[in-house]
């Protein structure tokens, strides 16, 4: 439905943007986002918020960006890596690479991220331009 099809990307970006916060302010459970990892977090916390900006912008001058295959993609990477750290410690009780397969899948997460925001960034500037 055409509700479904605006409050589902709505719905991703909340979700990932809470978890990472949330995984980021947990340092009692040690949960792997520290460090460097902070920074795929926040690669991936900047480019929701530009891309969802962008998107803003372009819709007020009836533009439409489509969402790419890749960038469902990103947020499937996005999700998956969430959970493995969500299981934490307790994951790797169970599976001993739990957290570390977690922070190896956000990396690769913000890199897809990276890729997919200069895409968006590409595709709008060229309707921005003919404004």
């Amino acid at each position: 439905s055409n509700i479904g099809k605006m409050l589902d990307p709505i719905a991703d970006k909340l979700l990932v943007a809470t978890c990472l916060l949330l995984l980021a302010a947990d340092t009692d459970r040690h949960a792997g986002i520290a460090g460097w990892s902070l920074w795929a977090a926040i690669i991936i916390l900047c480019r929701e918020i530009l891309v969802s900006g962008l998107r803003e912008y372009l819709a007020a001058l009836k533009v439409s960006v489509p969402v790419t295959q890749l960038a469902k993609w990103k947020t499937a990477i996005q999700m998956v890596a969430i959970a493995f750290l969500l299981a934490g410690p307790a994951g790797d009780k169970v599976f001993p690479l739990t957290t570390q397969t977690g922070l190896v899948l956000l990396w690769i997460a913000a890199l897809v991220t990276l890729y997919t925001g200069y895409d968006y960034f590409r595709a709008g500037l060229k309707h921005i331009m003919d404004e």
